[in-house]
């Protein structure tokens, strides 16, 4: 049986390299079509877990890992020698950014480096971290030939970007439609057909170097558009205009409008980061990126104006100053409803607060103690408190940076004196709090 049969049939085994947001919910799908899955990861604590039939994620229940164990379906392991006993190879790992803000591709290299010596003819390689157009057909093709076979000849290479969305509980991995690319036919119909068992619509595209474009894009649209809801907050709330019933009222046109929403920042690994690496390709031929580097920079201020917003706020309101004031911060996670710690904006506001002189507390039910992080480390270990009203009352200022589903705001606005509110969460509960929105 050729590859792509043993594929179509559902007999190949697929190993996924990289077991986060991406990998764990992508080893899921793959089991539940009863397709054996070997999951790598380099962090042993990952690997233990999983083999407890415990789950770290937590939109993937542990009952999720218990059916997929007991079906003997998933295997984990750190060896990447049993990368030679798999017929596919899907790379999940992070692509950050350096301090200078420039494409990090250490850890996708670094996984091909791991796979080359262990890499099998006929094997495909499937990247789905983001990156700039060119990587998986130049840079991650070269390292996977220093095993000695040859791209499109030896074996098969290909990109397919991930597309989750942690917490949308209307879109799963199985839902949404998925980009295939790849440069020559036979990768492309490899591709297509190891996603074609799992998820419900293929996409194919010319090249990886195009499925690599569509992500780019996908999220420098996310980020423009963000950045100018951000940049309007700001104008409207000179002209004294709530720009939530602004863009709440705009949305009422059935077309030409898409609605965007302002926030304390940008938050996650997607549109933080992807813009930078389309702007940093962008230098190599010498193109200009005025719109987007604009965009990530207007992003990147919004935690500074909360800060000052709240500091000003503070002022006006209990007449204290932010040094030596105590700040509760509501919601670390980056986005509401989830336990994804990935650029969160919290953490930046954590660190601008404290540099002020504030003394910072948070609460957040689905991060009950601070991770460490790639940036942020300093604040790892921190435990979130019990939302009371003795927590609330407590405060000097609530600053509402993460707007879960199920938190009490009722209860904050009966209890705290200030509550500075970047998600427009108080809008439906009066009480004796002042509010202001940042």
């Amino acid at each position: 049986m050729n590859r792509l049969d043993k594929i179509k049939s559902k007999q190949a085994i697929i190993g996924i390299v990289g077991l986060g947001y991406v990998g764990l919910p992508l080893a899921c799908a793959f089991c539940q079509q009863n397709i054996h899955v070997v999951g790598f990861d380099i962090d042993q604590e990952k690997i233990n877990t999983i083999e407890k039939n415990q789950s770290y994620i937590k939109h993937i229940g542990d009952d999720a890992i218990k059916e997929m164990r007991a079906d003997g379906l998933f295997n984990v392991t750190t060896d990447f020698a049993k990368i030679a006993d798999v017929d596919v190879i899907i790379i999940c790992v992070p692509t950050p950014l350096s301090k200078h803000r420039e494409p990090d591709l250490g850890p996708v290299l670094n996984t091909g480096r791991s796979i080359a010596p262990h890499l099998q003819k006929g094997q495909l390689v499937v990247l789905e971290s983001s990156t700039y157009p060119g990587t998986t057909d130049s840079e991650l093709a070269g390292v996977l030939e220093q095993s000695g076979l040859k791209k499109d000849e030896d074996f098969y290479l290909a990109y397919s970007p991930e597309r989750e969305d942690p917490g949308n509980e209307s879109f799963s991995t199985s839902t949404i439609p998925k980009i295939v690319g790849a440069d020559t036919p036979l990768s492309r119909d490899l591709v297509a057909a190891v996603y074609e068992g799992v998820i419900s619509q293929i996409v194919p595209v010319a090249s990886s170097r195009t499925a690599e474009a569509i992500k780019l894009t996908e999220n420098v649209f996310r980020s423009v558009n963000i950045a100018m809801v951000n940049e309007l907050k700001v104008i409207f709330d000179a002209m004294d205009i709530d720009v939530w019933d602004v863009i709440d009222g705009a949305a009422t046109k059935p077309f030409g409008f898409m609605p965007f929403y302002p926030g304390p920042g940008l938050g996650g690994h997607c549109i933080p980061i992807d813009p930078f690496y389309l702007t940093y390709k962008a230098r190599e031929y010498d193109v200009p990126t005025r719109f987007i580097e604009l965009a990530g920079e207007i992003n990147t201020k919004m935690p500074q104006l909360v800060v000052a917003k709240t500091g000003q706020a503070l002022s006006l309101v209990s007449e204290k100053a932010l040094n030596g004031s105590k700040v509760l911060i509501i919601g670390m996670a980056y986005k509401k409803n989830v336990d994804d710690m990935r650029e969160s904006p919290s953490l930046v506001l954590t660190e601008l607060l404290e540099a002020e002189g504030a003394k910072v507390s948070y609460h957040d039910p689905y991060v009950t103690v601070i991770p460490p992080t790639r940036q942020h480390d300093d604040l790892a270990g921190r435990e979130s408190l019990e939302l009371t009203p003795e927590t609330i009352s407590q405060a000097d200022a609530v600053l509402i940076s993460t707007n879960h589903d199920g938190l009490d705001y009722q209860m904050m606005a009966d209890n705290a004196t200030l509550i500075i509110d970047t998600r427009n969460a108080m809008k439906d509960f009066p009480g004796k709090a002042t509010v202001v929105k940042a």
